[in-house]
């Protein structure tokens, strides 16, 4: 990513998912929101199929996973507090190949658009330069904080 900053962040800042749910590791790249998370798929992770691949819906999931991290750093760059968002729409998804348990993965995403709370977000799941994912996805972000006591 030309100008951007190297960084070696751990996901779990940016995200509510956990263990075994959070499927992606740090942020390593960061410019103009968009950057690079990594992660190395987990042996005997809920989603992987009966191969030991992920499921395709895994590789959705870690580009919403990715652009939440680097919606999180953005937002705690300009002071802000992270959010939570929630992944409303997946489009133009292609799945190139299988991934297995134990591939290391580099999931690339950028803004694309961003209005009233929602935002268009592309990417790319690579495996050692190879894209092996990629699609658009939609994310919505309110404005603040859910609550998510009695009565919510």
């Amino acid at each position: 990513m030309s100008g951007s900053d190297a960084l070696s962040l751990p996901a779990e800042e940016f995200l509510p998912h956990r263990a075994p749910m959070l499927l992606v590791e740090t942020l390593s790249d960061y410019a103009d929101l968009a950057g690079t998370v990594e992660t190395t798929v987990a042996e005997g992770g809920l989603l992987l199929d009966d191969s030991g691949c992920l499921e395709p819906v895994a590789l959705a999931e870690l580009l919403a996973q990715a652009f939440g991290v680097v919606k999180g750093h953005a937002d705690r760059l300009a002071g802000l507090e992270v959010r939570e968002g929630f992944l409303v729409g997946i489009k133009k998804a292609e799945f190139l190949r299988p991934v297995r348990a134990g591939e290391a993965l580099r999931i690339a995403v950028r803004t694309v658009a961003t209005l009233e709370g929602f935002t268009v977000a592309e990417g790319e799941v690579l495996s050692g330069g190879e894209t092996v994912a990629s699609g658009s996805i939609k994310i919505w972000v309110p404005k603040r904080a859910l609550s998510t006591g009695e009565g919510a």
